[in-house]
């Protein structure tokens, strides 16, 4: 890996406005471009709109996703992606020639060429597909990247798994914050009312934005997967109403050891750019672990306990 520049993002998308929300993306790399950013990553689903899929037909469902890479959106960031010189990820439905949907995220490259990763733990609607394999890729920027999206980071195994595919920076597009987890001490709804007067309440809002129902949440494990794993991480989110919860933003950057080296505390849409330094990796905690790793004693991780159940099911407390 080489030194490069990165952003990440966070905005609120506007529900099945594919047009809105690539014209947010569009802004956003206009901006990364002039700042001179090789990479940036965009929430999960922003492009199709998340939470308010839940509620849809089978057949809106449907006609919301598109092919990869065929589809509009795909031509259009690998359109962008050419035009700026720059990879750009971002999360849509995607349609698959055997019919299923599924929460993909699509890597454009200025090259060219593309990637796309199938999240691996689904709820958002009861007719989602969930993708079965993991996703680790070279960019033209010398630089070898991973994907994960949302909930797929909170199972440990996924994110040593990219890394042991060789990936150094882990994009991990979020729609999170606001969620009415069923852990007692988990994620809680976001108070609309301190939403709504976050103008004359900035502080109030943020601190409701960045205690335990948003980023204080996340940052009990995020980091780690991190410094466990001796990769960068690129975090992006929505921000504000999602269907009926609220998203807490917080977009960042973190470095291979799991300390944020930048983040938005914005209350609306926002950009950060940092700058990744490849000369922490090789002697990183985690890059050094894994060369500890003793992989004859880890058949356990691969064997069904009989307590394994759908993500669905998890999240929900069903």
């Amino acid at each position: 890996m080489r030194d490069i520049r990165v952003a990440t993002v966070q905005f609120q998308h506007a529900a099945g406005d594919k047009a809105y929300n690539f014209g947010r993306i569009r802004h956003f790399v206009t901006e990364a471009a002039r700042a001179r950013v090789e990479l940036i990553a965009f929430p999960e689903m922003c492009l199709t709109g998340y939470w308010h899929v839940r509620k849809l037909s089978r057949a809106a469902f449907e006609a919301l996703a598109e092919p990869v890479p065929d589809g509009p959106s795909t031509r259009d960031l690998l359109n962008l992606s050419g035009e700026h010189g720059m990879t750009i990820g971002a999360g849509l439905l995607e349609r698959a020639p055997d019919g299923g949907v599924y929460n993909a995220y699509v890597v454009a490259m200025p090259d060219g060429t593309w990637a796309v990763h199938r999240k691996l733990h689904v709820f958002e609607h009861p007719n989602i597909s969930a993708g079965n394999r993991y996703t680790a890729f070279d960019t033209p920027h010398g630089c070898r990247v991973g994907v994960l999206i949302c909930y797929d980071n909170n199972i440990v195994e996924n994110a040593r798994a990219t890394a042991l595919l060789g990936a150094e920076i882990l994009l991990a597009p979020h729609q999170t914050g606001g969620c009415n987890s069923v852990s007692p001490r988990g994620m809680k709804p976001i108070d609309p009312a301190v939403w709504a007067r976050r103008h004359e309440d900035p502080a109030g809002c943020e601190a409701e934005l960045c205690g335990p129902k948003g980023r204080a949440w996340l940052m009990r494990w995020l980091p780690s997967r991190a410094h466990d794993n001796g990769m960068f991480l690129l975090f992006s989110n929505g921000i504000g109403p999602d269907d009926d919860e609220i998203r807490t933003g917080n977009a960042m950057v973190l470095d291979p050891y799991g300390d944020v080296i930048a983040e938005s505390r914005a209350l609306g849409d926002d950009m950060v750019v940092a700058d990744l330094d490849a000369s922490v990796l090789p002697t990183s905690s985690g890059r050094r672990w894994l060369r500890a790793r003793r992989p004859e004693l880890y058949a356990s991780l691969t064997r069904p306990t009989g307590e394994e159940l759908e993500t669905r099911r998890v999240r929900f407390g069903e």
